[in-house]
Formats: C-alpha cells, structure tokens, sequence
C-alpha cells in the first residue's frame, strides 16, 4: 500500500479529445500506452494497461489488461485484445466507432474465454479559446466458461480550465447478472510549464460504498 501512494505516475492528456477509449482512432503509424493503479484504503489494489496502435487510419488496434488482488489476497483480471473501426463520418454532433474483441478472464486459478464488442460516442467542445470533450462508451462481455454477460457503459466529460488544469469526471456503470455497481471517477491533471507529460491524481467513489473509494494513478503516453 505505501508503495502505491507514494508511486509518482506521469500523464499526457491531448487537448480536446480524451486519450483512452472514445470514438477517436490513431493515426496510422502512431500508438498510445496507458497504465494505472488503484488501491483503497483496506488493501484493495489493482493495475491495469491500455495499448493502442493506429495499423491503418480507419483502424485501431488495442490491448486492454486488467490485474485485481482483494483485501482478502483474492487475484482476478482480464485481458482483451480489441480492433476499433469507425462507424459513419463525424460530424457536428459527434463521431462513433465501434470495437470488437477476443480475450480471457480469470479468478484464481479458473481461466474462460470472453467476446466483447462495444460502441462508442464522442464530441469534442470550445468555449472560448478552452477545449472539452464528451464521451459515451457501451460494451458487451460474454464469458464462454462462465456463460456470464458484463454490460458496462462509461461516460466521461473533461475541460480545460486553464493551461495548466484540467479537470475530468467519469461515470462507470457495470451491470451482471447478479449485480449493478455505478463508480464516479472525478480527477484533476496539471500541466507543469517544464514538463512535457500531465500529473493526474484521481480516485474512484463507488456510490453504494463510499468507503471503499479508490486512490487512482496513471501513465499515459503516445509513441
């Protein structure tokens, strides 16, 4: 647990479009890195990686990979490999894609296949010479070994209220058969005149169980 709190991760955020996720494809040739860890105030951890890799302009391909350890020394994760395509042309109100993915889940020494497909919506805003965006992404999980479904849809809105600030709110939304659990994700990114990279220092507030809320840092980067 020390070990996460005093771990000093570096963010790059791009101005008016959010950089994991959304409808927004990279370039050909260009790709992005992301990594994160969370832990709460009982020993709750967790670390995930988001790659994404721009093979053609019109297609994206990612990684997503996700590591959980519970208070109680529980592991679990997930990783999914994923292409994104773009669905329409963009326009004024908006751009979407959609994705379409293979992977694996596991808890403890069970491992099943999964499918996942997804789609997304996104817009990015001026308000004077300030950037923001918006973002809508469902998904779709079907666990093969399981036979269990996931349906998740995450929502996040951002601003840039200065140079040097900008702030983000995220909503998630995971429903199961058993459960629906709804997380707030509120962050603030500074963009320190020296440096190249955005701090990002976040958390997560479950809204059934705000004493469980999660110390969230991470690293994102383009290459």
């Amino acid at each position: 647990m020390r070990s996460v709190l005093i771990l000093l991760l570096l963010l790059y955020l791009p101005a008016a479009a959010p950089a994991v996720a959304g409808p927004w494809l990279r370039e050909k040739g260009k790709g992005f890195r992301a990594t994160s860890v969370t832990a709460s105030y009982f020993y709750d951890l967790s670390q995930s990686t988001y790659l994404e890799y721009g093979w053609r302009d019109d297609l994206t391909l990612g990684l997503d990979i996700l590591t959980s350890q519970s208070r109680f020394g529980e592991l679990s994760g997930s990783g999914t490999l994923f292409l994104r395509l773009p669905l329409g042309s963009p326009g004024e109100r908006g751009r979407w894609a959609y994705d379409l993915g293979l992977g694996a889940s596991w808890e403890g020494e069970l491992v099943s296949p999964h499918l996942k497909a997804g789609l997304s919506w996104g817009r990015g805003f001026s308000k004077g010479d300030r950037n923001g965006w918006l973002t809508v992404d469902a998904s779709f999980k079907w666990d093969f070994g399981l036979a269990e479904r996931e349906i998740k849809i995450d929502s996040t809105a951002g601003f840039d209220f200065t140079d040097l600030t900008t702030a983000m709110v995220q909503l998630f939304v995971t429903n199961t058969p058993t459960t629906t659990a709804v997380r707030v994700a509120p962050s603030v990114v500074l963009s320190p005149e020296w440096a190249k990279y955005r701090f990002q220092i976040g958390s997560e507030i479950p809204v059934d169980r705000p004493e469980d809320t999660l110390l969230k840092l991470g690293l994102w980067r383009e290459f």
